[in-house]
């Protein structure tokens, strides 16, 4: 299993053309499907530790596209923005800036007392275009666009309060085995941080109120298996050094990490989707894949949508 670190400054220069100056000013450009998107400040660098430059950012988003855009596509996004770097103070972005070209894919969904219009990550360029903008990481609904009130996905998120990633392991591989008796396909991903989502793909039929019911009957029952190592409890200071099984994701406007999502932390890891055979290895870790390896990685979740099951009814105690 490739699990590794990423070197310093990881470059994908094989598909960027030749920098040209425009006023003094480094630019470049790179080809990203059926368009070339201008770069600005290509050498600047995000991961002061790492060396690792926006150009890098471009360069990974335009190679990932084929394997990424499958888990992005239809679906409102949110982009974490550093436009300083890891240094510099970053920011959420959901509503489309003015300037952003109108190429840009969109879309303008409901909120409480008004409208949000998104950028939708349907294309390679799209892609390209958000990382440039210092997009780092993308955060994804649970549902799409054109059902935005019918989720496709439900996500367990397992979250350690502590360096237990044994118990995290355990707990996504005995979670697996209660959705599978239950109908269901679960899948699995490393978040890039500290824990483990497992993701469930559904066919868009139930409302984000049965799914989050649906989770919380699961996790209820995984807590009174292990009421020492798992819990409910929201508040950090109730956890007591247990993993919280976060499902509050299921719900409408929330958001995951998408599957091969960069994440801002030292040495840039990936969110990567993995297979269970991975989960079962004692040296996986979380924060353990770079950029390289999840382009050299083939893709665990081929088959994700066509896995997809209707909500079961609510287990009962």
């Amino acid at each position: 299993m490739t699990n590794g670190r990423p070197g310093a400054g990881r470059s994908f220069s094989d598909t960027v053309r030749p920098a040209v100056v425009h006023g003094g000013a480094l630019k470049t450009e790179i080809r990203a499907g059926r368009r070339t998107v201008s770069v600005s400040n290509w050498d600047k660098v995000l991961f002061p530790e790492d060396g690792i430059t926006k150009g890098d950012l471009v360069e990974y988003a335009v190679a990932i596209a084929p394997k990424m855009l499958p888990y992005l596509r239809d679906r409102p996004l949110t982009l974490e923005r550093y436009p300083d770097g890891l240094g510099g103070d970053p920011f959420f972005q959901k509503n489309v800036s003015k300037y952003f070209p109108e190429w840009i894919p969109r879309a303008t969904m409901p909120k409480k007392d008004g409208t949000v219009t998104y950028v939708l990550a349907n294309d390679p360029p799209t892609l390209a275009y958000v990382a440039n903008q210092a997009a780092i990481t993308h955060h994804v609904w649970l549902s799409t666009a054109s059902r935005p009130f019918e989720p496709d996905q439900l996500i367990f998120d397992l979250d350690p309060s502590r360096d237990n990633f044994d118990d995290v392991r355990a707990t996504a591989l005995r979670l697996r085995e209660v959705l599978t008796a239950r109908g269901l396909a679960p899948f699995v991903k490393a978040t890039g941080s500290r824990g483990l989502h497992v993701v469930v793909p559904l066919r868009p039929a139930a409302d984000f109120g049965a799914v989050y019911a649906f989770a919380t009957a699961i996790c209820e029952e995984l807590v009174r298996e292990r009421p020492d190592v798992l819990t409910l409890e929201f508040r950090k200071a109730d956890r007591k050094g247990r993993i919280y099984l976060d499902i509050n994701r299921n719900a409408y406007a929330q958001t995951a990490v998408a599957p091969y999502s960069v994440r801002p932390r030292r040495h840039a890891p990936v969110a990567v989707p993995l297979d269970w055979s991975e989960v079962e290895d004692a040296s996986l870790r979380p924060d353990g894949f770079t950029m390289r390896d999840a382009l050299d990685r083939p893709d665990p979740w081929q088959g994700f949508r066509a896995a997809a099951k209707r909500l079961p009814k609510r287990p009962t105690r």
